[in-house]
């Protein structure tokens, strides 16, 4: 699914719930809201390198992004003191820019790359030989405190140590003792060659600390599960509030294609968070797969939905419910076989349990619509 299918989806949302009453409009857009940061916002994760580590970059990011895997990455054509994407194991992308050694004629192209684009998390590398109890011996600490309010704006910061388990405490007391950079710290690690469990963990820090438009990349290279699960449950839970929400409104008929795309548009995402490369096609036949058993039930009941909505009042209401219980239960369904790897059996199994237990609950309808503003 490209981001022009995208565009055009939100776009017919938001005119949608121009129609809706101001409550039910409101919260339907603060749902939105998550799903466009991540569909239509969705950017690669910034870092920026400064420090005092002359090692090659591409060996930074080997060990740091691509734990347990082969280096194969192709520096010949590595750009100085810009930012350049990086692809990770075909998983996902991430944008670097390694300032570590820019002297005074790079600093200038520095500072413009970052007030075109910010740094979303700064590491600050040390070689283990800087004198940290001087600041004026550590200028890529003092370089940090005088950007960190303004071209670097909220990015946090992790130290990178190539020292000793000592060494690397220290570091940690002497980022902490600078206030510019106190409350930004996530952690100091210890580098190492290794493909380390510690690398691992780096991972899923910043799966859960960068903000929603560069969380999916580093999900998918990460391939954390409990972060994809976390997500995954998120944009299950916007998309069924926003269905409930159509689907309770006295338009008959008239919904069912903006149903079917915010359903397609789900487990697409879905699939991406998972690994795998959003597709409208294979959404579809995921969705159809689903209903593949119920046969005639299951179209009896969707032209249900659309009948009642014929009948003001009550129709409207079970309208809503209807559709949020569908919605739900083919998102968890989707989870269950692109990231629980259950079968496509089990995940239809899955798929008619979940609606039958949704459909009995209330919680679906317009009062649930309080929803997550973002995901973290």
């Amino acid at each position: 699914m490209n981001q022009k299918a995208l565009l055009r989806i939100a776009e017919k949302l938001e005119r949608l719930a121009g129609r809706l009453p101001s409550k039910i409009r409101n919260s339907v857009l603060r749902e939105l809201t998550p799903l466009k940061e991540l569909f239509l916002q969705q950017r690669p994760p910034r870092f920026l390198f400064i420090g005092s580590s002359k090692m090659p970059a591409h060996r930074i990011i080997n060990t740091l992004f691509t734990p347990g895997a082969q280096e194969q990455m192709n520096v010949a054509l590595m750009p100085v003191h810009r930012w350049i994407d990086w692809n990770i194991s075909g998983h996902g992308t991430i944008s670097i820019l390694d300032a570590r050694d820019a002297g005074d004629s790079a600093t200038a192209q520095v500072e413009e790359d970052l007030r075109r684009q910010s740094a979303d998390v700064v590491f600050l590398f040390d070689d283990g030989e800087s004198n940290l109890a001087r600041p004026s011996a550590s200028n890529f600490m003092l370089h940090l405190q005088d950007d960190i309010g303004g071209a670097l704006d909220d990015a946090k910061v992790i130290g990178v140590s190539f020292g000793s388990e000592r060494r690397a405490a220290q570091l940690d007391e002497a980022l902490k003792a600078q206030p510019a950079i106190r409350d930004r710290l996530l952690k100091v690690i210890q580098f190492t060659e290794m493909h380390s469990v510690e690398t691992r963990g780096l991972l899923s820090v910043l799966a859960a600390e960068l903000p929603n438009e560069a969380k999916i990349e580093m999900i998918r290279i990460s391939r954390d599960r409990e972060a994809q699960h976390h997500v995954a449950q998120m944009l299950i839970k916007s998309t069924t509030a926003i269905c409930t929400a159509i689907g309770a409104q006295p338009i008959p008929l008239a919904d069912l294609p903006i149903l079917t795309s915010l359903q397609v548009m789900m487990v697409s995402g879905i699939m991406y968070i998972s690994g795998r490369e959003r597709s409208l096609r294979a959404a579809t036949e995921f969705i159809t797969a689903l209903g593949a058993n119920v046969g005639a039930g299951m179209l009896l009941r969707e032209g249900a939905r659309a009948i009642l909505k014929f009948f003001p009042g009550w129709g409207n209401v079970v309208c809503g419910m209807v559709a949020g219980a569908g919605t739900y239960a083919i998102g968890r369904a989707a989870t269950a076989f692109f990231i629980g790897g259950v079968s496509l059996r089990d995940a239809r199994r899955k798929y008619l349990a979940d609606r039958k237990k949704a459909s009995h609950k209330s919680h679906w309808s317009h009062g649930s619509l309080g929803g997550s503003k973002s995901i973290e």
